[in-house]
């Protein structure tokens, strides 16, 4: 159940980083590398909280987590493509009616992440660049420029 529950969470956080990857243009390449790294955050996190990484890799995780990171339709993709060419954050759920739910889980799951101990770099990219603590192309460098590690 945790680890349903935390992807169910948690793919809307990475969803809005394979939005801004896209809309920066930076390809398919570079969002199917932090898609896989987004979901070894996951599988951490999951397992530092007692559930099973094996879920994360499940429907409930990779299942749900592809289509949220792909489809157009997507709400938390498709605020990630308008950050990713400029947008601001304030202006893209002005004009929406329904809830981006990555926007309020982002500093949620990096809270949560911390105190666990649990290292999740894309949780806290997207945090810091929702919070305006980071420019897009900052915030992509900083994640596409980390080291290669087992994922």
């Amino acid at each position: 159940m945790l680890g349903a529950a935390l992807g169910g969470a948690a793919k809307n956080v990475v969803a809005i980083a394979a939005g801004v990857v896209m809309g920066a243009g930076l390809g398919e390449n570079a969002r199917a590398a932090l898609i896989t790294r987004g979901l070894a955050e996951m599988a951490r996190l999951a397992a530092a909280l007692g559930g099973k990484a094996e879920t994360v890799a499940g429907l409930s995780g990779l299942g749900d987590l592809l289509l949220t990171c792909t489809g157009e339709k997507s709400r938390n993709y498709s605020l990630g493509v308008a950050l990713g060419r400029g947008a601001a954050l304030a202006d893209v759920l002005g004009r929406r009616t329904d809830v981006t739910e990555g926007v309020a889980t982002a500093p949620a799951l990096l809270a949560r992440a911390l105190a666990a101990g649990v290292e999740m770099p894309v949780a806290a990219a997207v945090a810091g660049l929702l919070a305006g603590e980071a420019s897009v192309a900052a915030t992509m460098a900083a994640l596409m420029g980390r080291a290669l590690r087992d994922e």
